[in-house]
């Protein structure tokens, strides 16, 4: 008997996030989405090819976010998969509070809080636990390797998610439950979030090549592929130089 595949996809009522649970459905997965807005996700849910479930989250609130995902799990038939995409993007040069505080409650706080109740659940709750593991997938940026002046808490909060996901890499390395770990790493992609336009994808585009990734396991992806060269001339340039251009 065939395994029906299923995939929570946390910031699924727009850019990547939307692209990616239409993806996903294509290849036979049953879609959860979560995000804020209802209504477009069930707008979203109706035109998937397979069944989906919509649960209402704010990733800020934790505790509300932690009890929605959990009973979300519970609702559908299977979870292989949990993509966090949800982020926010802010141009920041004169560090107002406001910004930069809903940047790391989403971006970090709400990050945190679904990838431990993840992690939680493929160790602990699910039936297959121990067995066949799970797969989570946590989408950063290329920016994770750049602090940049025009938006410090996006680019900082970024380089927290690759780290955590890394640590998280890391740990299960002497775990029973077997659970894949990937990092997704964009360029500019044009959704609302695009802080540019230098080698911009589409979210269609951006999409494909993460669920490429996904099929494989990678346990680090670049979107599109070519931003890989991107993050080595920023990993092993001078601080003095990316000081000026960013």
């Amino acid at each position: 008997m065939t395994h029906q595949r299923g995939a929570i996809i946390v910031g699924a009522s727009s850019g990547i996030g939307e692209a990616l649970a239409r993806r996903l459905a294509a290849d036979g997965y049953e879609i959860g989405l979560t995000a804020r807005r209802t209504e477009r996700m069930r707008e979203i849910g109706a035109e998937l090819p397979t069944k989906s479930y919509v649960a209402t989250m704010d990733v800020t609130e934790p505790e509300d976010a932690r009890d929605g995902f959990f009973e979300l799990t519970e609702a559908m038939s299977a979870v292989d998969l949990v993509v966090i995409s949800a982020g926010v993007a802010t141009v920041n040069r004169d560090l107002e509070w406001e910004p930069e505080r809903q940047t790391i409650d989403v971006n970090v706080g709400g990050f945190t809080t679904i990838a431990t109740a993840a992690m939680e659940y493929f160790e602990w709750k699910a039936d297959h636990a121990n067995e066949d593991g799970g797969h989570l997938v946590g989408i950063s940026s290329v920016a994770a390797h750049i602090g940049n002046g025009d938006a410090p808490a996006y680019n900082a909060s970024k380089a927290y998610v690759s780290t955590y996901l890394e640590g998280l890499r890391y740990r299960q390395t002497d775990r029973d439950a077997d659970v894949a770990i990937t990092t997704i790493e964009p360029g500019f992609v044009d959704t609302k979030l695009s802080l540019g336009g230098f080698w911009e994808c589409s979210p269609e585009t951006a999409a494909e090549q993460i669920a490429r990734a996904i099929r494989k396991e990678r346990s680090h992806a670049y979107v599109t592929r070519r931003w890989r060269a991107i993050a080595w001339v920023l990993d092993l340039a001078p601080e003095g130089l990316l000081r000026r251009l960013f």
